[in-house]
């Protein structure tokens, strides 16, 4: 069975167990790499009470060396390079610049930044001698709009954006897809409802994007002919202002 990796899982109800989700019916062993190993093996608990197949590998994407293992689990397991890959990790939180510590800055770069890095090159190292596959990366609007309190999270999703376009220009001719998503809205997952259930209630029927809904997207993007690929794709609710 070919495999597919979803770096950044956590949730049930989070993008990247959406994703997991929907990869492992396509057809594709997920490979659920994160920080909880318990979220990991709910996940994939989930994926095989759907009667599809899952492996929680917890790994700490802004190690090289985790990266590099998580890899090659994949390449034991099944025999050869994931097909699919997607770098979902991130860490957006809102403060002030003139409050934030160094660490703090830091340490939203590593996981967007040089995660994606890790993760990029690991997976044109390994699947492009193969013959390619997919490579996606869960962006953001303050990727291309950085606003305070986000500067943070926005410089870090702008690097990561910047490695997406480098790696896609670099592969795609050799049989990478790389595809980077702008997720530009309120995701209605775990985290928004259990911590800004105000936030749920105003905005409302259809006002949040859907995990499923991305998920789709994500899987639309694997299928595409080469001769038609997507580098950049934006999603929002249908009310979303932009």
């Amino acid at each position: 069975m070919e495999g597919a990796i979803v770096i950044g899982v956590g949730a049930l109800e989070g993008v990247g167990a959406a994703a997991a989700r929907r990869f492992a019916r396509g057809g594709l062993h997920a490979f659920l790499a994160g920080r909880t190993a318990e979220k990991l093996e709910a996940v994939a608990a989930q994926i095989g009470s759907e009667g599809g197949s899952a492996t929680a590998v917890p790994t700490d994407c802004t190690e090289p060396g985790a990266v590099t293992a998580l890899f090659e689990r994949v390449e034991k397991d099944t025999g050869a390079p994931p097909r699919l890959v997607l770098y979902n990790a991130g860490n957006n939180f809102p403060k002030d610049i003139l409050e934030m510590t160094d660490d703090e800055f830091e340490g939203s770069w590593r996981v967007c930044g040089f995660g994606a890095f890790l993760s990029g090159r690991e997976a044109a190292r390994r699947m492009v001698p193969n013959g390619g596959g997919t490579l996606i990366f869960t962006g953001a609007t303050a990727s291309v709009r950085s606003r305070p309190p986000f500067i943070a999270f926005a410089s870090a999703k702008a690097a990561e954006r910047a490695i997406a376009h480098g790696l896609a220009r670099q592969f795609g001719p050799k049989g990478l897809h790389v595809a980077h998503l702008i997720i530009d809205g309120v995701i209605l997952g775990d985290q928004i409802k259990s911590r800004f259930p105000a936030v749920v209630d105003h905005l409302g029927e259809d006002g949040m994007l859907s995990t499923d809904g991305i998920a789709d997207a994500m899987w639309m993007l694997h299928q595409q002919e080469p001769t038609t690929w997507t580098l950049e794709l934006d999603l929002r609710p249908y009310k979303e202002t932009f």
